[in-house]
C-alpha cells in the first residue's frame, strides 16, 4: 500500500496562499524531486483548476519559463493526477482522473493501487482527509514570512490534535525549512 503524503507551502503564521511562498530554483527543484518520489498527485478541484490553467502551457513551451519550472511542468504533465470533486466530472488534462463517490473508500483504493505513494497538495482536501485519518506523512515547506492573511492551514479544524514524529528538517538557502513528519501512531 502506498502512503499519502500531504505537502504544502506555508508561512510562519499558517498562510497557505500559493503566492506567499518563495519560488526560486531551489524550491522548485525540491518539489520536482518530491514529485519524482511519488507515484501520483492528488488535488481538490480548486487546486486542480489552478494548476490546469498554467502548467500544461509551460510544459508545451507556450509560456516562457526558467529551466527548473519547465522541468517541473514536463514531469507534472506525465504524472497521474487524481482530483476529488463533487461539482466537476470532466478532467481533460493529460493523465487526470476523477475520484468520485465515498471519499474514504476512494482514497483508500487509490493508496492501495499506488505503491509509490500519493502526493497531496490541497489544503482544504487535506483537512477532510485528515478527519478520515488517511494522511500518513506531512511535508511542509515553511517560508520565513508572516503573511498576515489567509487562507490558513486547517482553517476548518480537526476533531483532535494530530501527534507527529519528526522525520527530518532541512533548511534551504532562501531561509525556508523543509519539515517532514509522520503520524505518531
Amino acid at each position: 500500500m502506498g502512503r499519502l503524503t500531504f505537502c504544502l507551502n506555508v508561512t510562519l503564521d499558517g498562510c497557505v496562499d500559493h503566492q506567499e511562498g518563495i519560488a526560486d530554483d531551489e524550491t522548485h527543484a525540491f518539489f520536482t524531486r518530491l514529485m519524482d518520489e511519488h507515484g501520483a498527485m492528488l488535488w481538490g478541484r480548486v487546486t486542480y483548476e489552478m494548476m490546469e490553467s498554467h502548467w500544461p502551457a509551460v510544459a508545451r513551451g507556450e509560456v516562457e519559463a526558467p529551466p527548473a519550472l519547465r522541468e517541473w511542468a514536463i514531469k507534472l504533465e506525465a504524472k497521474p493526477k487524481y482530483v476529488v470533486s463533487s461539482t466537476r466530472k470532466d478532467f481533460p488534462w493529460t493523465h487526470s482522473h476523477h475520484v468520485a463517490g465515498d471519499l474514504r473508500a476512494g482514497i483508500q483504493k487509490l493508496k492501495d493501487a499506488t505503491p509509490g505513494g500519493i502526493l497531496l497538495g490541497s489544503g482544504k482536501l487535506a483537512t477532510e482527509l485528515d478527519r478520515l485519518d488517511l494522511i500518513d506523512e506531512y511535508i511542509f515547506l515553511v517560508h520565513p514570512r508572516i503573511a498576515g492573511h489567509g487562507p490558513i492551514l486547517y482553517e476548518g479544524g480537526l476533531p483532535a490534535t494530530r501527534r507527529l514524529a519528526l522525520v527530518s528538517a532541512k533548511p534551504l538557502r532562501c531561509g525556508a525549512v523543509v519539515m517532514h513528519y509522520r503520524q505518531a501512531r
